[in-house]
């Protein structure tokens, strides 16, 4: 072959090759720009003492009212704010609507802001800012872990009208108040305290801002833009200036509540609230491990355009973006089984969405399968910014529950629509959502009176086994029987005791859930704060009487309380070595199995032990030593000496190094030998004869008991036996050893039993 064709056959393969990468990188785009998304958290906030996610379901399904009337803490003039007729100036003929009352209070010191600038914020900002991290709390990420990284922030607003008093604050910097009620600061907010540093966008198209705000998040995350998204809205009414505008309009309904697509519709109902989902390509949400709720199939947005009026409704258009959103997910209409309508309760809009959803969801459809509707405004209100995100937290909890929820306040579905032109219905009651040989699916509508129209499509999530444990965090652990620690923490003490009446409600009302999987998920997916307190439990009971407790700021012998720095902080770690009496048979078994350290350096104690023991310290520690030998103090003391050594081997294996040691009886001998004080050989040697000592010497004379009691309670209650028993060791706050005869101490031992005290004897 010449020079010449050489260089052609070379230019032709480079072509191909060329080529080909350029065909997979187009596939890559072309999958990606289509991949579905993944709702792997929610988190919200709504009238009612909605909190949570689980609340708002129990809200929609249990019938509950949210309404109250006007709130008192915002400097509304409520006595001149309300008149029946809708033509006086300056007032409204509602009396009540949905609010959110704690709106006001807000925890600044814990997101690092001062208390001027606090004041200066927005509540809107404030609770997108709590709700974020609730968000990130509740997918089982630490919100200290994500600073740095790409996560988006897409917020929804509208009102804008927040106006602090400043009297007597002449030297307030306008700065502050600038940025306090900018809209634009609000996803910046989020963004800036989090330290996230993907794109941070705030949305305004009036009351489809949170629809709009999760489908540029979508977008974006899609494109790459972003690894995670923080996507959803919030709304708080610092100004009754909505009541008063729309009465003129005679836009609410007398008696504040949405009666969405009903007969007896008479105008919405101004509510607040505030809803925040966190989003993640699904493909890495199944890498990550993350639990997948629902999934976003797709979505679309569009314009009113030149409709018969600025703020009126346009029916084609609603058309036009459910086709659109439909085309994005490869869906049809016969697909979709429900759809969460914008459903505001009025006389005008309302009848207008329900006929563009009969023209494109009612259309070619079974009649044995129609399209169901309905609406949670009808529960909630209209929320405004914060209505969209919460029609799709709540079709989420649809989805994964298997229930279609009701649509209240329904007397009838309104007679200004032609039910009949396509197979729609109302729910007017709750339905089971029966399995289909496909996944649940959900359209979910949010229409802006800016124009802006919004529709997604929701899909129960699959599910799937996810991936073991990845750099973004550990997959959820498996659930164990045993003692497992309850890790609580929070900034303040106050703080503290709230976690604990929280959590403490969570598990009386969820008697079904392992305590393992409530313990992995504190220690694993939560923030690591000062204020810390652990309660240890092996059962239900025990976990609710320590969280009790806890809650009540009462000392228990299974709950530690105590303060640590924060994170970045100079504190130090102290290893502490306990006594004898905290034994149980085979208390090492599982870790000698699971832990080559433990393994190895309880192997080495066994050979520093052999010389001075005739019994086998691995039998012992696997619990499978003769009975008798596992009462004797001259085993359980060098046993427990081991376990202490092995497991601060453990500790430092995993870089947990002890900046000091301390102990109690052979606790102290395991201290100094783990500090270097004593070779493991001269520790061996002490625990070994110290502990033959004391059963050569003591036994059959005395004895001892664990007692869980103050030690000035336990004085009280042994003064019948002074001089024979007496406090020898106070290991807690409510934990004390006693010593002494032994029949004193058998009398004292059932009484104490007998009025409810818990006893342990400790073998000598």
């Amino acid at each position: 072959m010449t020079a010449p064709d050489e260089q052609i056959v070379n230019a032709l393969r480079a072509s191909l090759k060329e080529n080909t990468r350029l065909q997979q990188e187009n596939q890559r785009l072309s999958e990606s720009s289509a991949e579905p998304i993944a709702i792997v958290s929610m988190a919200c906030r709504y009238a009612g003492g909605i909190r949570t996610p689980e609340d708002l379901w129990r809200m929609v399904t249990d019938g509950t009212d949210v309404y109250t009337t006007f709130p008192e803490d915002r400097g509304w003039d409520l006595e001149g704010l309300y008149h029946p007729d809708p033509d006086n100036p300056g007032t409204t003929y509602v009396r009540e609507g949905a609010f959110l009352h704690d709106a006001g209070q807000f925890d600044a010191a814990f997101f690092g802001i001062s208390p001027r600038e606090a004041l200066a914020m927005d509540p809107q900002q404030r609770q997108l800012l709590e709700v974020s991290w609730e968000a990130l709390e509740r997918a089982g990420i630490d919100p200290h872990s994500v600073r740095g990284t790409d996560i988006g922030v897409f917020a929804g607003m509208v009102h804008q009208d927040y106006a602090p008093d400043l009297s007597g604050l002449e030297g307030f910097l306008s700065l502050e108040r600038a940025l306090g009620t900018a809209g634009g600061i609000a996803s910046g907010r989020v963004a800036y305290t989090l330290g996230l540093e993907g794109p941070a966008v705030t949305v305004d198209t009036m009351c489809s801002s949170s629809i709009v705000a999760i489908h540029l998040a979508a977008q974006a995350l899609r494109r790459g833009e972003c690894s995670m998204a923080l996507a959803g809205g919030a709304t708080v009414m610092a100004t009754p200036g909505g009541f008063v505008g729309f009465a003129r309009q005679r836009g609410l309904a007398f008696d504040g509540r949405c009666k969405s697509y009903a007969a007896c519709a008479d105008g919405s109902s101004w509510a607040e609230g505030a809803g925040v989902i966190l989003l993640e390509r699904l493909s890495e949400a199944r890498r990550n491990g993350h639990r997948v709720l629902a999934v976003i199939r797709g979505s679309a947005l569009n314009q009113d355009g030149a409709s018969n009026g600025l703020t009126a409704p346009n029916g084609p258009a609603q058309q036009r973006v459910i086709r659109k959103a439909l085309e994005s997910a490869d869906l049809t209409t016969a697909d979709i089984d429900m759809v969460e309508g914008h459903g505001t309760g009025t006389v005008l809009g309302d009848p207008i969405e329900a006929q563009a959803l009969i023209a494109t969801y009612g259309q070619d459809r079974s009649e044995d399968r129609p399209l169901w509707l309905g609406s949670v405004k009808s529960v909630i209100g209209h929320t405004q910014a914060a209505s969209g995100v919460a029609g799709v937290i709540n079709m989420v909890q649809a989805l994964r529950h298997g229930v279609m929820p009701a649509t209240r306040h329904v007397d009838a579905p309104t007679s200004q629509v032609d039910w009949t032109a396509g197979s729609v219905e109302l729910l007017t009651e709750a339905r089971a959502w029966p399995e289909v040989g496909r996944p649940r699916r959900a359209g979910v509508s949010s229409f802006g009176a800016s124009g802006t129209n919004a529709h997604l499509i929701l899909e129960q999530a699959l599910e799937e086994e996810p991936a073991a444990e990845t750099a973004s965090g550990p997959s959820p652990a498996p659930a164990v029987d045993g003692v497992v620690p309850l890790v609580l923490s929070a900034a303040t003490a106050a703080s503290l005791t709230g976690q604990a009446e929280r959590l403490l409600s969570f598990v009386e009302a969820s008697g079904t859930v392992a305590l393992a999987d409530v313990a992995a998920a504190l220690a694993t997916g939560r923030a690591t704060l000062a204020e810390r307190a652990i309660v240890v439990a092996d059962s239900p009971e025990e976990a609710l009487a320590g969280l009790g407790a806890l809650a009540r700021g009462e000392a228990a012998r299974a709950v530690a309380v105590g303060s640590a720095s924060t994170p970045g902080g100079a504190g130090k770690v102290v290893l502490v070595f306990p006594g004898q009496g905290t034994q149980w048979i085979g208390m090492g078994r599982e870790l000698l199995d699971s832990s080559p350290v433990f393994a190895e350096r309880i192997g080495e104690c066994a050979a520093a032990l052999e010389r001075w023991v005739d019994w086998s310290l691995v039998d012992v520690l696997r619990g499978d030593a003769p009975a008798e030998l596992l009462q004797r103090v001259d085993v359980l003391q060098p046993a427990s000496f081991a376990v202490m050594v092995g497991l601060a081997a453990v500790w430092s294996s995993v870089g947990v190094v002890p900046d000091a040691v301390v102990g109690h009886s052979q606790g102290e001998i395991a201290a100094a030998c783990v500090s270097g004080a004593l070779s493991l050989e001269d520790a061996a040697r002490i625990v070994a004869v110290r502990s033959q000592v004391i059963a050569a010497s003591l036994a059959g004379r005395g004895g001892m008991a664990s007692v869980a009691l103050p030690e000035a309670e336990a004085v009280e209650r042994l003064e019948r036996w002074a001089g024979r028993i007496e406090v020898a060791a106070v290991n807690g706050p409510v934990s004390v050893v006693i010593a002494g005869d032994t029949e004193a101490l058998d009398e004292a031992i059932d009484t104490l039993e007998d009025q409810g005290v818990r006893v342990r004897r400790i073998p000598v």
